[in-house]
């Protein structure tokens, strides 16, 4: 039977009470009914740039949807799903959404690994410049395997954690190193490392193991895994300033009503601006906590380790340039000229 509300009405003003009564307990049903939950992961700690971003992006998109969408995080490899498999896992609905350390995805695409190139980018503005160059084409990669890129983080200046300090370029053969994707692996073995990719759980279970004596990676990664603990050195190499990519399962993006996409979107380029900001002390911010827990800063790096390391790339760079097409070696080549 129908509501009383539905029945026929004489009274013109009585049936317009009853229809905006109908339409308000529509209203108040609808968000009940359509609540969407989203679960985010990232390998690495709150604290970390990377964890940062999680926050951020889930309290933007909560406060903007009102609470239509909202994003349940997994900090510090909780979940046990690397960079690398966060694509998988999201189309498998593990997931929903993912940030991933962008190297670790080179495997989906070459094109998400232009960002850990050695010594492309040396400053915030440039890997700004060269990321938004880059965009339309980690977007295109992403679109191809079902996913949605949402925001960038670039992190802060890449360099070298060992056990010893590092006095030039004969050390590096005294090295066990994680490399953090498989174009800094090359490197690192082609200027005289022992080096291999490694995501961080495995690669955090090597040095307490003590397979592993050396790591690749930012201040930002090794403070916020407290790597002093066992690595007490640090060469600012600027290696590189690589980023992670946040993106989402296209289909459950799709499947928001066309305002929640753009609400959502939007807490993205919030997030995206953010992140960006934190650059602007974060190097000086990592540095001083490094140094308050004992680690010993080498700043610059020793002339001769730099020079190994630079020549040890040029055919890394070379062999990526022919594998991820034209368009992505014009934004190298233009990176270079800068």
């Amino acid at each position: 039977m129908l509501p009383d509300l539905l029945l026929p009405m004489r009274s013109p003003a009585k049936r317009i009470r009853a229809i905006l009564a109908l339409a308000l307990l529509i209203l108040s049903a609808a968000p009940a009914m359509a609540q969407v939950s989203w679960r985010m992961t990232t390998e690495y700690p709150e604290n970390n740039i990377s964890g940062i971003g999680l926050t951020s992006f889930a309290d933007r998109v909560t406060a903007r949807t009102n609470g239509f969408v909202s994003v349940t995080n997994a900090f510090d490899n909780q979940l046990k799903i690397s960079s690398g498999e966060m694509p998988r896992a999201a189309l498998d609905g593990r997931i929903a959404r993912g940030d991933a350390f962008a190297g670790a995805l080179s495997g989906l695409d070459p094109v998400l690994g232009l960002s850990t190139l050695p010594f492309l980018v040396q400053s915030v503005d440039l890997a700004h410049a060269a990321n938004l160059r880059a965009r339309p084409l980690y977007e295109k990669a992403l679109a191809a395997r079902g996913l949605k890129l949402l925001y960038l983080t670039i992190w802060p200046a890449t360099g070298l954690w060992s056990d010893r300090a590092l006095a030039g370029a004969d050390d590096l053969p005294k090295l066990n190193m994680r490399a953090y994707d498989a174009n800094s692996s090359e490197v690192m073995k082609a200027a005289g490392a022992n080096a291999q990719f490694l995501p961080m759980d495995k690669a955090l279970a090597g040095l307490k193991e003590h397979q592993l004596n050396a790591f690749l990676t930012s201040g930002d990664g090794g403070a916020g895994r407290k790597l002093w603990d066992f690595l007490p050195y640090f060469t600012a190499i600027n290696y590189a300033m690589p980023v992670s990519i946040a993106f989402v399962r296209t289909e459950a993006f799709t499947a928001l009503p066309e305002q929640m996409q753009r609400e959502v979107l939007a807490a993205a380029a919030d997030t995206e601006q953010s992140q960006l900001a934190l650059l602007a002390h974060r190097t000086t911010e990592n540095y001083a906590r490094m140094r308050d827990n004992g680690v010993k800063i080498a700043e610059p790096a020793p002339p001769s380790l730099v020079a190994a390391l630079r020549r040890a790339a040029t055919a890394t760079i070379a062999a990526w340039e022919a594998q991820a097409g034209a368009d992505a070696a014009a934004i190298v080549e233009w990176a270079k000229q800068q």
